[in-house]
């Protein structure tokens, strides 16, 4: 039975996380995590999230439960993140990660402390995108500099960083499979007399609105046909379901950082 930890316990992700670990054979809520001062600090997990008495008790640092589990599961945010990989490290725990809005400083920070552990970072967890990540990939190689492409992507009104996570992943898999530099050629936004655009440009745009839970539209387009690639969310249960199921995976894996193309097996097909 693999022991979980849950970062972010009383938070929506949190919350789903161990709602659908509670159904799920082979793994059980080992910890449970939020931030100091959270106002259900010292209560049962079950009692608010409607699972009954569970037995888990809410703690407010990682470092106090971190030997409890086998495994931490993270969605939080980048400096709390961050923090939670070194805990994890130090304790020979593996962790697995789907923050976004990373920096550059912290993604250098990641790299560099995950191979410490064992840990599974990806900017989305749900398995449906990562096949889509896989396409992607596939298909531009195809369909090479012929096609303009242009990647949007939706979310609720509360969501902190844009891009997307998974959009950025999507512009990055698309501009080494054409071998360009995405720095270079991404475009974030349009406004007035930008002239025409350039064949190299991936153009990257973002909508919040609303509740929408997450949607990308990746359009290829060339003379006379487009193709367009899209992916929604509908609920948050494909991203726990995801993050449960890499869970289960790093945790008999070598030391060593992965990606959800790791988890399903997807490298090299």
């Amino acid at each position: 039975m693999v022991k979980a930890i849950v970062m972010g316990a009383a938070g929506r992700m949190g919350g789903r996380i161990i709602s659908l670990i509670a159904g799920t054979d082979g793994i059980e809520l080992a910890g449970a995590v939020e931030k100091r001062g959270h106002d259900l600090i010292g209560h049962d997990v079950g009692d608010f999230l409607g699972l009954g008495k569970t037995g888990v008790l809410l703690e407010d640092e990682l470092a106090a439960c971190a030997r409890k589990g086998d495994v931490v599961i993270d969605f939080t945010h980048r400096e709390a993140t961050i923090d939670n990989l070194r805990t994890a490290a130090d304790n020979g725990t593996a962790i697995v990660i789907g923050t976004t809005g990373l920096s550059a400083v912290d993604t250098e920070e990641l790299a560099t402390v995950a191979p410490n552990t064992r840990c599974v970072f990806a900017p989305n967890m749900s398995v449906g995108v990562n096949v889509m990540f896989k396409v992607l990939e596939n298909v531009s190689s195809i369909l090479g500099s012929d096609y303009d492409v242009e990647i949007v992507e939706a979310h609720h009104n509360q969501k902190k960083d844009a891009p997307s996570g998974t959009a950025v992943k999507m512009a990055q898999i698309i501009a080494d499979s054409l071998n360009r530099d995405l720095d270079r050629v991404a475009v974030y936004g349009r406004q007035g007399m930008i002239g025409a655009r350039t064949g190299e440009e991936i153009g990257i745009q973002t909508v919040r609105a609303g509740d929408i839970v997450g949607e990308h539209t990746v359009l290829f387009g060339g003379m006379g046909e487009r193709l367009e690639f899209i992916h929604r969310a509908h609920s948050r249960d494909n991203f726990a379901k995801g993050a449960i199921r890499a869970a289960l995976w790093i945790v008999n894996q070598p030391k060593g950082l992965y990606d959800m193309q790791d988890v399903l097996g997807l490298k090299g097909n």
